[in-house]
Formats: C-alpha cells, sequence, structure tokens
C-alpha cells in the first residue's frame, strides 16, 4: 500500500535507487533494532550509526534529528499494511483491522508510534510529517468506503475520512493511552462497530445532517 508522502523538505524524503536507497534500507534497519534494543530514549545518531555502518555526518544531513528518522522509519513499514478489497465494506473492515493489529503486535512498531507522536508534541516539522502521513493513509483507506457507497452499502453522503479514522480510534487509544497491547478481539469489535455506524449513516460529510430512514441504506 502505497504510504504518506512527505512534505518537501521533510526528513528522509529522498527514494531513489542505488547507493542512496542502500543507505536508507540500512539506516532504517538499524532505527529498528535500536528501538527493539533500547527503546526510544536509548536512541542517538551514534548508535543508529555504528550499528547501520553509516558515517554519522551522512545521518544528519538526511535526517537532521531522530525524530526524522522514526518518522521515515515509520513510513516505511506502514506499507507492509495492504489495502483490502474483499467485495464488502464488513470483510475490507476486518481485513484492514486484523492487518493494523499485526502492524502493532511487534512491540517496536508500538515503540516507534509512541515515538513519533511524543516527537510531534514537541516538534512542528515532526508534528507536520506526522498530519501528512495520517492523511494520506486515511484518504487511502477511504477507498474502501467510496467502492461500499458505489455498491449500495451505504448511504451517499458517508465520509470516508470518517469511516477509518472512526476505525483506527480504538487502536491508538488501547497504544498510546491505555498502554495496552492491541489483539485480535479489539479488531473484531473495532469493525464490527464501524460497519454498524456506518450503515447507520454516523459518518455523513461536513455540512450534511444524519441521515434518515428514509435515505439510509
Amino acid at each position: 500500500m502505497t504510504t504518506a508522502h512527505q512534505p518537501r523538505g521533510a526528513p528522509g524524503e529522498t527514494r531513489p535507487g542505488g547507493r542512496t536507497a542502500r543507505t536508507r534500507e540500512a539506516v532504517l534497519a538499524a532505527v529498528f533494532e535500536e528501538l527493539g534494543a533500547g527503546g526510544f530514549a536509548g536512541l542517538t545518531m551514534e548508535k543508529v550509526s555504528q550499528r547501520s555502518g553509516i558515517h554519522v555526518a551522512t545521518l544528519y544531513r538526511r535526517w537532521r534529528s531522530i525524530e526524522g528518522l522514526v518518522c521515515d522509519l515509520l513510513t516505511e513499514l506502514s506499507s507492509d499494511v495492504p489495502l483490502p478489497d474483499t467485495g464488502t465494506l464488513p470483510g475490507d473492515l476486518h481485513a484492514l483491522a486484523h492487518s493494523i493489529t499485526a502492524f502493532y503486535g511487534e512491540p517496536r512498531t508500538r515503540r516507534l508510534i509512541e515515538a513519533v507522536v511524543s516527537a510531534a508534541a514537541r516538534d512542528p516539522q515532526v508534528a507536520t510529517v506526522l498530519r501528512s502521513f495520517f492523511g494520506e493513509r486515511l484518504a487511502l483507506a477511504g477507498r474502501m468506503v467510496e467502492r461500499a457507497v458505489a455498491r449500495g452499502e451505504l448511504p451517499a453522503d458517508t465520509d470516508p475520512e470518517q469511516v477509518m479514522s472512526a476505525l483506527g480510534a480504538p487502536f491508538y487509544y488501547r497504544i498510546l493511552i491505555a498502554r495496552r497491547p492491541v489483539d485480535a478481539a479489539l479488531a473484531e469489535s473495532a469493525a464490527t462497530a464501524v460497519w454498524a455506524a456506518a450503515r447507520a449513516g454516523a459518518y455523513p460529510r461536513e455540512g450534511h445532517g444524519p441521515v434518515d430512514d428514509a435515505t439510509g441504506p
């Protein structure tokens, strides 16, 4: 699945092939390993340089900061979460919810999103990258909702971004607020609840009121 496009000038945005691509791959692998070894608090440019074999000056030139590195890693890893197309929205929601569960089932991935959210509270550039990342993820996942509207499964005025935000919210509450692991039961309940609410017209586009019985699916 296509990942978020970072703003011009954002850390790690260049993605050509060849040596530069190999450098990025080695650096991001080192960041992920260091997160597993010592968490975000222990992550430094020097440790990433030692583990990756890439000079620390190169890290600062391309990513500028630890926050830049973890944002780029989040974008890279998220490409492993596919956009399902099962033929029905309930099937798509359940498939995506379980993919999200698998993604955040890795402790280092949970530490990564925690680190990025924490960094975004302090660094406006990281906040911009994070908004861009989630904005594009929502837009991409929203295609599932657009297909469902076209099939007549949902009211015509359903807002795809609201639907997908509602699906993701329980996961981020569990990870960032409750500080508990995500699991299959959460995936099932989130997908089931969002499907029921979307069918009932709970997510109208801005400027539209609640959908009444006459316009429901």
